[in-house]
């Protein structure tokens, strides 16, 4: 595709400045020749900047339905409440020991408390509503819990909350809170926000540092307990001037940022990304109570239809589900391309297929591909370390070191695993000095534990793609690593749009083998059973198992090396599992948590004599 078709990046973004310093021992560190500009002291210093300058600009925006208005909160407005909350906070006594929990998912009333927290020197902790309302156990919220011993904690409501709230209840002295001013058992929200406003607010602002902790942001590996990433002011603040040397459109936006989001503030992407980039440069949030998940994309589709964005966040999953719309919506499609920006996808690496179908898309409607961009980091690095800030020429590129963020490369193995180190790596886990330690090598540099690879040795500037997780790729018998970030991508790009995504296995054996966590929607489509077709009918449906096998033997005919193909593979009835740790921080599939917790599903999948395989027919 011509540069001209693909978009103009020069009036969105800097240009690449990278540099590779090759070291003795072989390391590689890479850095932006642009050194990162001073940042704000805190992100307080954003919403008191924007109540001044521009106080009737909509700062928030969220509505209950698809046929309901937006209820808007002006950055004025906004100021007003935090501050008023904030009072109610310092009353309280909370502090970095006693921080403030919020279990609900976004909303106007968990940016506020969260803000206000922020705004006197209190962190803040947003625990995924999935702990609270998904859990059968509740034992990785009660760890949480007990670790941050919390003097506050928010809910929307306390029914939906109820159970959570009984099974962490001997755990804590918290004042409970609930949106819903109804609830006779919590304090009602209200009442924090029209708190008489204290001198001590001012006080206790002008006293925040770079180095004062603003939240506590929960991530965990194949096991154990989630641990609480500190998320310094700094990090924040760091990351958000990196971002807007990098995309400079923002310093010339005038007020033009506008993004409608239903990425979790729970997780780093869509709170130190997304949300922190409209308060930074005095943008528009419009919270998506939708998902791409089947019975609420309609209501992000409406949404959509409603406020056109700046610039459209999703992942992988969610553009999946865009595109099929879009191909359906005259009108829609030529609003989205003709407004939109340009769209970033995070979360997981995009398959190419979507990325084709996209841009395939867009010059077909407007004449020209809509540029996608994406970056990489995770909850330690707040989250941005590197970003695609020009126009690939294929998807996966996660760009190139921020400005102020250096990458260190070092080999293991076959492959480059990078480090990082920068002012929006975090300090540490919250009361875990050990984990702590373990986290960072003896120059400073952050164990991220992934791997890159070039998309040019030779000009760096061209940037780094992703290559996986450096303890998930495992050897076959035969001698020969298998890239499982890669061959995961390649898998889900063959068995389109079956596969929503997969686990690989077959470490120490003779061949790669899969297990699918299945696209139900998009198996019942390809099978023509209706809605209400049980899964376990859709899965041994003939039409299914048949696309799989086809797809299978497709994969093998791009790559027949046995560690670039699987032989065999098993869909999974059960959805990835939040409680099992099946689902990482970053929003991948954890290859490890699954093979480890689904070891019968593994069994079948080796059991030559089980029918429940669907087996790639290998020739020749």
């Amino acid at each position: 595709m011509t540069s001209a078709l693909r978009g103009d990046a020069s009036s969105l973004f800097a240009t690449p400045k990278t540099v590779a310093e090759h070291r003795g021992d072989g390391s590689i560190v890479l850095r932006s020749q642009d050194a990162l500009r001073d940042s704000a002291r805190c992100i307080g210093d954003w919403l008191e900047q924007w109540a001044r300058q521009a106080p009737d600009r909509i700062f928030l925006a969220e509505r209950d339905g698809a046929d309901t208005p937006w209820a808007t909160m002006t950055y004025a407005g906004a100021l007003r409440r935090v501050r008023a909350a904030a009072s109610w906070i310092l009353a309280q006594g909370f502090s970095a020991e006693r921080p403030i929990v919020i279990l609900s998912d976004n909303s106007v009333d968990h940016a506020l408390l969260a803000l206000a927290a922020q705004h006197v020197g209190v962190p803040s902790a947003a625990i995924s509503p999935a702990y609270s309302l998904m859990s059968k156990d509740f034992d990785k919220l009660k760890s949480m819990i007990a670790l941050l011993e919390p003097g506050a904690i928010y809910v929307s409501g306390t029914k939906p909350f109820a159970a959570a709230l009984a099974a962490i209840k001997p755990l804590h002295t918290a004042q409970i809170i609930s949106g819903n001013a109804g609830d006779a058992d919590a304090l009602a929200f209200r009442v924090v926000t029209t708190t008489p406003e204290s001198a001590d607010v001012a006080k206790a602002f002008a006293a925040v540092t770079p180095d004062t902790i603003a939240k506590f942001l929960f991530t965990s590996g194949s096991t154990g307990a989630p641990k609480a990433v500190i998320n310094t002011q700094r990090m924040l603040t760091s990351s958000q001037q990196a971002k807007a040397q990098t995309w400079t459109f923002l310093e010339r936006g005038g007020g033009d940022l506008v993004i409608l989001d239903w990425l979790p503030w729970s997780h780093t992407f869509g709170a130190n990304h997304n949300f922190n980039l409209v308060l930074r440069n005095g943008g528009s949030l419009y919270i998506d109570g939708g998902k791409p998940v089947p019975g609420l994309f309609s209501m992000s589709l409406a949404n959509l239809k409603s406020v056109m964005p700046t610039v459209y966040f999703n992942v992988p999953r969610g553009f999946d589900m865009l595109i099929a719309a879009l191909r359906g919506d005259e009108e829609l499609r030529r609003r989205f391309f003709g407004e939109v920006k340009f769209a970033f996808y995070a979360g997981a690496a995009l398959p190419q297929n979507l990325w084709e179908a996209l841009a395939q898309l867009s010059v077909e409607t407007v004449g020209r591909a809509l540029p996608m961009v994406s970056a990489w980091g995770s909850t330690e690095t707040s989250p941005l370390a590197t970003d695609c800030h020009f126009l690939a020429e294929r998807s996966g590129n996660i760009g190139v070191p921020i400005p102020g963020t250096e990458l260190k490369l070092v080999k293991s193995g076959d492959k480059l695993e990078v480090r990082v180190r920068g002012p929006n790596v975090t300090p540490g886990y919250w009361k875990a000095p050990e984990l702590t330690k373990q986290a960072f090598d003896e120059e400073g540099f952050y164990l991220i534990g992934d791997a890159v690879k070039f998309a040019d040795p030779e000009r760096p500037e061209r940037g780094l793609f992703f290559d996986g997780r450096v303890a998930e790729d495992f050897k076959l018998n035969s001698g020969t690593w298998v890239s499982v970030g890669t061959l995961r991508l390649a898998g889900i790009a063959a068995l389109a749009p079956l596969a929503q995504d997969i686990v690989v296995s077959g470490d120490g054996g003779s061949e790669v083998r899969f297990l699918l966590f299945p696209n139900i929607a998009a198996c019942r489509a390809h099978a023509g059973l209706p809605e209400t077709a049980d899964v376990s009918d859709v899965l041994a449906h003939d039409k299914v198992r048949s696309a799989i096998a086809q797809g299978l033997a497709k994969l093998r005919q791009q790559s027949a090396n046995s560690s670039g193909h699987a032989t065999r593979a098993l869909l999974l009835a059960e959805p990835a599992s939040v409680d099992g740790g099946e689902i990482t921080d970053k929003g991948y599939i954890n290859q490890r948590a699954v093979l480890t917790r689904r070891a019968d599903a593994v069994a079948r999948l080796n059991d030559d004599a089980s029918a429940d395989w669907i087996g790639c027919e290998l020739t020749g």
